[in-house]
């Protein structure tokens, strides 16, 4: 007989204390990053608010998180939090932030039992008297595996059914959900269907039947296509700013400003015009006095403001043109990157939905509403699962 090692995996379908067996459940998974896990989730809750009265949300393994009161809060758990006021404690909807050196720790050493405990008793705190949870995972099945606490792992110890959320299209995306697919039965967990996301509008239709007949062959049903929305995809100059390390020099009120498109300021002052439209961010020098000047001049004459300007390399315009900019009611943020490294990060930062924007909010919840079968996920939920409970609406 041969003894295990001393750092190999616990059992994980051992030592489960978790009391809620009832609370109907959902777990939000997804292929990869940026698919549209918090989207969904998002849209979902909207849409069983309308259907029930009270609605549970838990994000059991978080990794973005920000520091509240002490915790460490997932930032997906705030924006929910806030949106939609779940009443319940923060620290049972965030039970788990992965911060740095977490998976070291784990590996030197850690205990699965206390993690999964820890993850059960603030699902059953999250889901008390709620009509329904919503789980929320993060990235696709396996990531945790390293600490055992994988999508897989999370929605087994849950007793939750899962749905896969894929971007758009056909073959990738299927064969991405069937890998995905795999993991999770592996470990006993039922996934119920799949939604495809960031379909382009008019490809809605051939992905809507094609899409449906390529799930059929992994026996899911597919649950949803949701359109590309371009303006899911434009941040807000808050966002900017944060991305780009920066400082507001003026309107900061205006930081809900939605960017829609982003010029370099490398044109001469004469050609200003050109660029001074609705939505533009103009990235230019500190130093460059003629163009700021004429960016302000221009702006005073359009009906419709630009989204604002940023100044680069850390250099602050001479006193004169700061008087300017501090007369305008226009946004500037200052920042020490250069010019391309601010064009750079702008093109390749990925924009999640902030606390508090609720055109976006809004738009996320009519995109769920009117393209996902959220009165079958409800029916799918309730159905009895494989281990023979049965998920009661109350």
């Amino acid at each position: 007989m041969t003894n295990a090692a001393p750092n190999s995996a616990p059992n994980t379908e051992t030592s489960l204390t978790l009391k809620n067996h009832v609370t109907p459940r959902i777990f939000i998974a997804a292929t990869r990053m940026d698919d549209g896990k918090t989207t969904t989730s998002i849209g979902l809750f909207a849409a069983l608010k309308k259907r029930f009265n009270d609605i549970g949300y838990i994000k059991p393994v978080g990794q973005r998180f920000v520091q509240v009161e002490g915790l460490k809060i997932d930032e997906d758990t705030m924006l929910v939090n806030e949106t939609y006021k779940v009443r319940t404690p923060l620290r049972a909807m965030s039970p788990i932030a992965v911060e740095p050196n977490f998976t070291r720790r784990y590996l030197s050493g850690g205990n699965h039992a206390e993690l999964a405990r820890k993850v059960q008793t603030a699902f059953d705190e999250s889901a008390w008297e709620k009509n329904f949870i919503i789980i929320e995972g993060t990235g696709h099945a396996g990531v945790g595996s390293v600490f055992d606490l994988s999508n897989a792992t999370v929605a087994k110890m849950l007793h939750s059914k899962v749905i896969i959320v894929s971007s758009g299209g056909i073959g990738k995306p299927i064969d991405e959900i069937a890998l995905n697919l795999a993991l999770f039965e592996k470990h006993g967990v039922e996934v119920v269907g799949a939604i495809l996301n960031k379909v382009m509008p008019d490809k809605m239709d051939l992905i809507r039947e094609y899409g449906s007949r390529g799930l059929q062959r992994l026996g899911l049903p597919l649950l949803g296509v949701m359109p590309y929305n371009t303006e899911l995809r434009k941040p807000t100059l808050n966002q900017v700013h944060e991305e780009i390390r920066g400082t507001f020099i003026t309107g900061a009120e205006h930081k809900r400003r939605r960017v829609t498109r982003v010029q370099v300021g490398a044109m001469a002052a004469r050609n200003a015009e050109h660029y001074v439209e609705p939505g533009t961010l103009i990235i230019t020098g500190g130093d460059r006095d003629e163009l700021i000047v004429a960016i302000l001049r221009h702006s005073d004459k359009r009906s419709h403001p630009i989204a604002g300007v940023v100044l680069t390399d850390g250099v602050t315009p001479p006193d004169n043109v700061m008087d300017m900019i501090r007369q305008r009611n226009i946004p500037f943020i200052q920042t020490s990157y250069d010019v391309y490294s601010v064009a750079s990060a702008i093109t390749r930062m990925t924009v999640k939905t902030e606390i508090g924007d609720r055109d976006k909010i809004g738009m996320i919840e009519n995109l769920i509403s009117q393209n996902v079968d959220v009165d079958r996920i409800i029916s799918l939920v309730t159905q009895t699962d494989p281990s023979g409970h049965q998920m009661a609406l109350f």
